[in-house]
């Protein structure tokens, strides 16, 4: 009896599991999509391409959605079984709640196991992807950025229009017009050709551009007096093909440092992650080092070499500043203000520095502690949601889901504070990761002892009955207006 107990219980969580995460993954990629959704457009990007590029971006919100789904999951099974009294049955079969609990907690612990590897190895490995592809999409397919019709200054160094763009990839040009952005004594250059052709170079950073059937217009003027420009004849050259290479490094550097995934150390795992943080914390303090020193130096120059050198001529004693002539005083005092204030201003402008410096190492600390984090939520969150739906005994989407929202709202409120606050050094980034664990665990434990012990959590009454002395204390007794 009890196994096909546990089997129905499991049945039971499995049904609203696999609709609740459908659910919530699409909400969750909707939003990338969103967010990312003019990176998309005017791509000329393939369904399957954005497909591709989706699913490896989206990866990282398994993280948020399982523990999630398991806490709506849990809510709504047990709900389920207080409010059909199917739980007030199993209690009177002599079956105890924790019994109840136990195959359930089973599955979330094996839920926890696979969101720890799924965290440790997949996600590291489409992150890298997305990178990759994000890289390509910037380094193939610079000229569909391009609008016919129009000047556009998108190359370095040029401005080009194209009055036709077509081909799958917006590879094939018309009406092709580009001059070489000069000043009034350098080199002028400009190309018009019939047709154009976007051509995959050899090395990424170049873009490659065949024309065909047009005129190249030159005006050697670089290092030429004003006399000899004027004599110079115009130089117009001919051709029927023509194959020019655009450096295109800086737009393909923007593009991906606008795509915010070019962190490395969201590529690696657990365990490559100590390597990444113990690099950080030598090169930051090698940093740390040299600033420390500059800031001695400007302080005195010869304070570094007090210990390595050993004095040769009689110490000069101090003069006293009351002793010295007001003007003199008035010099030293005004020497030493510079000083302080020059100190003082190279402090501050070194502050952003370090703070970046250590907003670098704390984010490193708290993505690899999520890792392992994340998995621990999913039990957290499977003894709120089993004794939340125990206590409230309410099934469906309605009461269930506004408490499970609201649990998973404090959670996420939580973790996005104290990550802040480690990120500008207010907090110990391995405390960030696991506070938010460590907030919510005794609030399990608590619904947990509770619902085993069968406690009236929600029952309105008995609030009303704990808060009645003191309401009628603060409220006057009214009598009949016919009394009166």
């Amino acid at each position: 009896m009890i196994k096909k107990l546990d089997g129905y219980v499991i049945k039971t969580f499995f049904g609203p599991f696999i609709f609740i995460f459908s659910v919530l993954f699409f909400i969750f990629v909707v939003n990338i999509i969103w967010i990312r959704l003019a990176q998309f457009t005017g791509k000329g990007l393939s369904y399957w391409e954005i497909l591709r590029l989706l699913s490896y971006l989206s990866a990282i919100v398994v993280q948020l959605v399982l523990p999630l789904t398991i806490l709506l999951s849990s809510i709504m099974t047990f709900g389920d079984f207080g409010e059909r009294y199917e739980l007030a049955a199993m209690k009177a079969a002599g079956i105890s709640l924790t019994r109840i609990m136990l195959p359930l907690f089973f599955v979330s612990f094996i839920f926890s196991l696979f969101l720890f590897f799924f965290s440790n190895n997949v996600i590291p490995d489409f992150q890298r992807k997305a990178k990759n592809m994000l890289y390509n999409i910037a380094a193939t397919k610079p000229a569909l950025n391009f609008t016919p019709g129009q000047f556009i200054q998108q190359i370095p160094g040029y401005s080009v229009k194209f009055d036709k763009i077509t081909g799958e990839n917006g590879e094939n040009l018309e009406g092709v017009f580009i001059h070489k952005m000069a000043n009034s004594y350098e080199n002028q250059q400009s190309i018009i050709a019939e047709k154009g052709k976007f051509v995959p170079a050899d090395n990424r950073s170049f873009l490659k551009l065949v024309l065909f059937n047009g005129h190249i217009f030159e005006d050697n003027i670089e290092n030429v007096d004003y006399n000899q420009r004027l004599k110079q004849p115009d130089q117009a050259i001919k051709f029927d093909t023509l194959v020019s290479h655009f450096n295109i490094s800086d737009i393909i550097n923007k593009a991906l440092e606008s795509e915010k995934i070019t962190d490395d150390y969201s590529f690696q795992n657990f365990i490559e992650l100590n390597t990444t943080i113990e690099k950080t914390k030598k090169e930051n303090a090698g940093i740390l080092g040299n600033i420390t020193n500059e800031l001695v130096n400007q302080t005195n120059g010869y304070v570094s070499y007090i210990d390595r050198t050993k004095p040769t001529v009689k110490e000069v004693p101090i003069p006293k500043i009351d002793t010295l002539q007001k003007q003199k005083k008035q010099e030293l005092l005004y020497s030493a203000y510079n000083k302080i204030e020059g100190i003082k201003q190279l402090s501050v402008n070194k502050n952003p520095q370090i703070q970046d410096l250590h907003a670098y190492y704390s984010r490193i600390i708290i993505y690899q502690q999520r890792i392992f984090a994340y998995s621990v939520t999913c039990l957290i969150f499977f003894l709120i949601g089993s004794s939340l739906g125990s206590i409230i005994r309410k099934g469906g989407l309605g009461l269930p889901v506004v408490i499970a929202i609201v649990v998973f709202i404090i959670f996420y409120v939580l973790n996005l504070s104290v990550e802040n606050m480690a990120w500008s050094g207010k907090m110990d980034p391995y405390l960030a990761a696991w506070l938010p664990n460590l907030v919510l665990f005794p609030f399990g434990a608590w619904l947990t002892y509770k619902a085993l012990t069968d406690s009236q959590l929600f029952d309105i009454e008995k609030y009303k009955t704990l808060f009645k002395p003191i309401i009628a204390k603060f409220s006057k007794n009214k009598e009949h207006q016919r009394y009166r």
